[in-house]
């Protein structure tokens, strides 16, 4: 029995991945799910965390992934998401920066509750990009 299965990540910016690999872990809106190789048909909507896919050959790499769908049909796995960023290509003094802004923004008592809202997201996906960078463990 095969240990591995096809899988295709496509975001906005393009094609990300397209391989074999032996899993997925990522996080969904419902909490996390790993997807091995045989898995039921299955379709769900992403959260933000952190991907872990392990490729065919048994190397594990992370991915900060924001948003999307996700997709088991027959046997395809198929990655939808708004955000993928390898953790090789992740520039993290950027995502340091965004996560300064989005706190100092916080700060703000006179803030409405839209602008909060965005702020909170901006700051929780800097986070997300900087634990998923694999460069500072404080984050994962």
């Amino acid at each position: 029995m095969s240990t591995s299965y096809h899988l295709q990540v496509v975001s906005l910016d393009g094609l990300e991945y397209e391989g074999e690999v032996q899993k997925i872990l990522l996080r969904t809106i419902d909490g996390d799910v790993e997807i091995l190789a045989r898995h039921t048909n299955y379709c769900t909507a992403i959260g933000m965390g952190t991907a872990k896919v392990t490729m065919d050959d048994g190397q594990e790499r992370k991915a900060a992934c924001i948003g999307g769908m996700l997709s088991v049909m027959n046997g395809e796995v198929r990655v939808l998401p708004t955000t993928w960023e390898w953790s090789e290509d992740i520039d993290v003094e950027r995502a340091k920066a965004a996560k300064a802004k989005a706190e100092e923004a916080l700060k703000n008592q006179q803030l409405d509750k839209e602008a909060r809202i965005r702020a909170e997201a901006k700051l929780y996906r800097a986070l997300v990009r900087i634990g998923s960078s694999g460069q500072d463990s404080t984050y994962n």
